[in-house]
């Protein structure tokens, strides 16, 4: 997993991408390597976007917005969650789509 985060951010400095889809790159990281994941995802964010699929705390953090999708125990009925978070990280603004 390392070896592939450093690729794609070596490719990534040399030739940008305006936005990457990048779906659970980090899940076999331990935690320490997770924040640092995380700071890369930061500061290749401001060059472009990301939209990363994780269930790791750590990359959520990165995220300046992040979805989730929580399905209902007995209805069968999905509800998708948004989550803006602030610019200081303290505070979330939690909100329903």
């Amino acid at each position: 997993a390392l070896a592939a985060i450093s690729l794609l951010m070596a490719m990534m400095k040399i030739r940008p991408s305006p936005f990457s889809i990048l779906d659970e790159i980090e899940s076999n990281l331990d935690e320490a390597n997770v924040e640092r994941f995380a700071e890369l995802i930061r500061e290749y964010g401001a060059g472009g976007q990301f939209i990363i699929i994780t269930h790791r705390r750590g990359t959520m953090t990165a995220g300046d917005v992040i979805y989730g999708v929580s399905a209902q125990e007995f209805s069968g009925v999905s509800k998708i969650l948004s989550v803006r978070m602030e610019d200081d990280r303290d505070e979330p603004v939690r909100q329903s789509v």
